[in-house]
C-alpha cells in the first residue's frame, strides 16, 4: 500500500511509467517521490493518472521541478480526483501562479485535507487566491506555507478567510514577512474563528507588537 521512491533520480520518462501503473493499480495509497527530478511533464503524467485512480491517498512530491506548469496539471486532477487526502508540493517553484491554480481546484475539490506549500515562491498574490479558496473549501484542514514571501496584505487576506472558513485546524505560515500589521489582522480573525487550533508565526517579524495583538 506504500511505495517511497524517495531520492531516486526519477526523471519525467519514469514518472510516466508509475503514473502509467497508477491508473491500472488498485492498492497502493501512498507514494513519496520527494527529492527526484520530476518536471512539469512527469507532473502531467502523474496528473493524468489521478483523474482516474481511486485508491492512492497520499501524493509526496517535496522537492521535485513541477513548476506552475506542473501545479496547474495536478490542480486540474484535483478538480476530479476524490480519494487523495494529501499533497505534499513543497519546494517546486510553483509560485503565484501555481498557488492560483490549486486555490481554484480547493474551491470544488471535497476530498484534500493537507496541502504542503512549503517554499515555493508564493507571495500576496498567491496568499489572496488560497484565502479566497478556503472561503469556500469545507475539507482542508491543513495548510502550510511557510518559508514563502507573504507579508501584511497577505496576511490579512488570509485572516478575512479564516473569519468565515470553519474546517482549517492547522496554518503555518512561519518564516514569512506579515510583520505586525499582519499579525494584528490574524489576531483579530482569531477572535471570530472557531476550528484553528495550530497557528505558526515564527520568524515573521512580528515585534511586540504583533505579539501584543495575538496575547
Amino acid at each position: 500500500t506504500t511505495l517511497n521512491l524517495r531520492d531516486n533520480k526519477i526523471s519525467d520518462e519514469r514518472a510516466k511509467s508509475l503514473a502509467d501503473a497508477l491508473k491500472v493499480n488498485q492498492t497502493l495509497t501512498t507514494l513519496y517521490l520527494y527529492d527526484n527530478q520530476i518536471s512539469a511533464e512527469g507532473a502531467k503524467s502523474l496528473a493524468d493518472a489521478l483523474k482516474v485512480n481511486q485508491t492512492l491517498t497520499t501524493l509526496t512530491l517535496y522537492d521535485n521541478q513541477i513548476s506552475a506548469e506542473g501545479a496547474k496539471s495536478l490542480a486540474d486532477a484535483l478538480k476530479v480526483n476524490q480519494t487523495l487526502t494529501t499533497l505534499d508540493l513543497a519546494e517546486n517553484q510553483i509560485s503565484d501562479e501555481g498557488a492560483k491554480s490549486l486555490a481554484d481546484a480547493l474551491e470544488v475539490n471535497q476530498t484534500l485535507t493537507t496541502l504542503n506549500l512549503y517554499k515555493n515562491q508564493i507571495s500576496d498574490e498567491g496568499a489572496k487566491s488560497l484565502a479566497d479558496a478556503l472561503k469556500v473549501n469545507q475539507t482542508l484542514t491543513t495548510l502550510h506555507l511557510h518559508d514563502n514571501e507573504i507579508s501584511a496584505e497577505g496576511a490579512k487576506s488570509l485572516a478575512d478567510a479564516l473569519k468565515v472558513n470553519q474546517t482549517l485546524t492547522t496554518l503555518n505560515l512561519f518564516h514569512n514577512r506579515i510583520s505586525a500589521e499582519g499579525a494584528k489582522s490574524l489576531a483579530d480573525a482569531l477572535k471570530v474563528n472557531q476550528t484553528l487550533t495550530t497557528l505558526d508565526l515564527k520568524w515573521n517579524e512580528i515585534s511586540a507588537e504583533g505579539a501584543k495583538s495575538l496575547a
